[in-house]
């Protein structure tokens, strides 16, 4: 059988903080089971990443930090380089956007598009701030969410209550630069018309990849159905990829157009010889479009539930727009893995960092793989807990397969010298428990080829279980008294067991599989479909044995525990504090607001918004439609008849194709609960609040 050709990658780290353990459980854990499972099978295979190096999020940690961007990412390329490493991810390369092999490659890509004329140029109006002089990308612009009254929300998304949202969404928008309101400036920029290539996504994804996961199939057809829309391709910034044609001046590539094509020019980075030649362009045999279909490579990006848009609609259809590209087989993406019970966050600092992960248990790698391997998000939102990372290691990893695997080699060398013995007549059990085993490499192979990585991973285990309980039933440590022969052979398949074991966990657990295959004498060899019943022949020499885990005590898992709650303290202590007092405004901005009494008419719940509801409000001087992320606090029919405080001069603006007319004035405890501010007696509507 003839070789596969797989392009694997994982989302490209920001280059603006070190990654934890959510980006592997997410990404790197299932990416790099599923790299070392077809490299076990022989495949042709190569596994590419690199680190995410332009886009605002960088500029605000250079801002932070008070260094250049570029220190930035330097700084943070090699921590997360090394953290990869010493985990154990198995990548061909990990490379740059920073590189000139990318900066070339983006730059080429957008060239050829806007040769093809695939780009709309257009003139929009942006955020402009007249203090610093220049255009603010979205994360530079920050005000109230529309949604959930957030003060402190970005111009892409609130992450109070997640909603994605546009600059131009937010209320009282303010520069994060000067903290001046910004004005809007018009600018010209180059958008990708993903309306148009919505028939072909709708047959592409909808038709043609239904074998894709719910959860990434699910967010697919929402987007498609909802209707695309052009999305520019090109920022007014000064870090990141000159926009590379006339007009783009003072202009960059957008991130998520960049970012991408960093597996194009990380795999060309990989195949570049030292003096900048390829290897005969075989780069493109893992990119490009084959004479041969069947030779196409399969392309598998690896990701997190954030990132399934882009890589399932928009770099599609930046590809399919280049020409002469594979397209995706499959996007695998995963669901978010919760820590505690809580959020990951990597403001508040609630995560378990990989760099320091490696430090405090330099030698617990596999069981933090195994951990979260068992509580992969897959289809839904998991957690993970220092509990459980013990329980994990000491009642599975130490008691069933270390248990088992010791229990063989030392018997082995106990009763034979470390030498395998032969084996005699099978009893009835001894070929039922071998028929048991028989099926389980096809069942593991099965689910990895489907992405079920918990599946795999407890099939895997079974084959230990199975060992454990063979031994257990046997009992050869009672019988080598009255009977030496059927112990050679409990021993002898005992030791099958073993060597199959070494062979199988070898894609998830790789530190302990070559652990084990040392103690065995043995090679990793290629992946099998079937049980091998022989692995370990007659005479077979082991080496001496050790353990391949050691338990974890309850000290050093509270010293995490005490750790993150140190944290949670430091955030609740922060988060207590009373919001300080903005700046101070001339006596002529106060007199613009008009505050009037409203009296709540019809309430009702905005579909597919659960923080939303749809007000009519008398204000005394008309009846207005008044969209309010109160939706968690107050139920429609509660607040009818209601009066509350009405901004009535704020412009109108859309929310979720609703237009509304002003704004209903809350206030927010520490906890985060909404409340009307509501005059005492009752007042006419129309009462004006001074």
């Amino acid at each position: 059988m003839s070789k596969r050709r797989f392009t694997i990658t994982t989302a490209l780290p920001y280059a603006n903080g070190p990654i934890h353990i959510g980006h592997m459980a997410g990404v790197y854990i299932p990416a790099d089971i599923y790299v070392r499972y077809l490299r076990q099978k022989g495949e042709d295979v190569i596994f590419v990443n690199g680190t995410d190096e332009h886009g605002v999020p960088v500029t605000i940690r250079a801002k932070k930090e008070g260094v250049t961007p570029q220190e930035v990412v330097d700084k943070y390329h090699q921590i997360i380089k090394d953290s990869l490493k010493d985990f154990g991810i198995s990548l061909d390369i990990f490379s740059r956007t920073s590189n000139e092999i990318h900066h070339e490659t983006a730059s080429e890509f957008f060239k050829t598009l806007n040769d093809k004329n695939a780009f709309e140029v257009k003139e929009t109006e942006q955020y402009y701030d007249e203090e610093n002089q220049q255009f603010l990308a979205d994360r530079y612009i920050t005000g109230t969410c529309p949604h959930c009254q957030n003060e402190g929300a970005y111009g892409d998304q609130c992450e109070k209550c997640g909603t994605s949202l546009s600059a131009t969404d937010l209320i009282n928008p303010k520069s994060a630069l000067s903290g001046n309101v910004p004005v809007m400036k018009k600018t010209k920029h180059w958008f990708l018309p993903l309306d148009q290539y919505e028939p072909w996504l709708k047959e592409w994804i909808l038709e043609g990849h239904k074998e894709w996961k719910s959860n990434v199939y699910g967010q697919c057809k929402s987007w498609i159905d909802q209707g695309l829309h052009p999305r520019a391709v090109t920022r007014d910034l000064n870090w990141g990829i000159p926009v590379p044609v006339e007009g783009g001046e003072g202009k960059v590539l957008y991130v998520w157009f960049d970012a991408p094509i960093g597996y194009i020019s990380a795999t060309k980075h990989l195949m570049q010889n030292h003096n900048g030649t390829f290897n005969g362009n075989n780069w493109e045999a893992y990119w490009k479009e084959q004479e041969n279909p069947a030779d196409n490579s399969r392309l598998i990006h690896f990701l997190g539930k954030d990132n399934i848009v882009f890589h399932c609609i928009i770099f599609p259809s930046m590809l399919k727009a280049h020409g002469g590209y594979i397209l995706p087989e499959n996007v695998p993406g995963m669901e978010f893995l919760n820590l505690e019970g809580e959020k990951i966050s990597t403001s508040r600092n609630w995560a378990v960092w990989l760099n320091e992960f490696v430090n405090d248990f330099p030698d617990k790698k596999d069981v933090m793989r195994y951990t979260l391997c068992a509580n992969m998000p897959e289809n839904k939102d998991s957690d993970f807990t220092w509990a459980d990372f013990q329980s994990k290691n000491n009642n599975e990893l130490v008691a069933t397969l270390g248990n088992f695997v010791n229990r063989t080699t030392v018997l082995t060398h106990k009763y034979y010298n470390g030498v395998v013995p032969s084996k005699g007549d099978l009893t009835d059990f001894d070929i039922a428990t071998l028929k048991e085993l028989e099926a389980i490499p096809q069942q593991i192979s099965n689910d990895l080829e489907q992405f079920k990585f918990k599946d795999a991973l407890q099939s895997m285990m079974k084959i230990a279980r199975i060992g454990n309980k063979y031994l257990a039933d046997t009992e050869p440590w009672k019988l080598i008294k009255t009977d030496e022969k059927r112990v050679e052979t409990i021993m002898h398949i005992a030791l099958q067991i073993t060597g199959n074991l070494a062979q199988f966990m070898a894609p998830f657990l790789p530190e302990a599989s070559q652990k084990l295959n040392d103690i065995l004498n043995i090679q990793l060899g290629e992946w099998s479909s079937t049980f091998n019943n022989d692995i370990l022949p007659a005479g077979h020499t082991i080496n001496p044995t050790s353990l391949l885990f050691q338990p974890i005590d309850d000290a050093t898992i509270q010293q995490q525990k005490d750790k993150l709650e140190a944290t949670k303290k430091e955030n609740e202590l922060a988060e207590a504090t009373v919001t300080p007092e903005k700046e101070t405004i001339a006596f002529e901005d106060f007199t613009k607001i008009d505050i009037r009494i409203g009296t709540i008419l019809e309430a009702e719940k905005v579909k597919k918004a659960k923080k939303l509801l749809q007000l009519k409000v008398d204000t005394g001087i008309d009846q207005r439609t008044i969209v309010s992320g109160i939706a968690e606090f107050y139920n429609p029919e509660d607040i009818i008849g209601k009066q509350v405080s009405v901004l009535v001069n704020l412009a109108p603006r859309k929310i979720r194709g609703i237009e509304s007319q002003g704004m209903i004035l809350m206030s927010e405890d520490k906890d985060g609960k909404l409340s009307f501010i509501s005059p005492t007696d009752k007042q006419s509507p129309g009462s004006i609040v001074s």
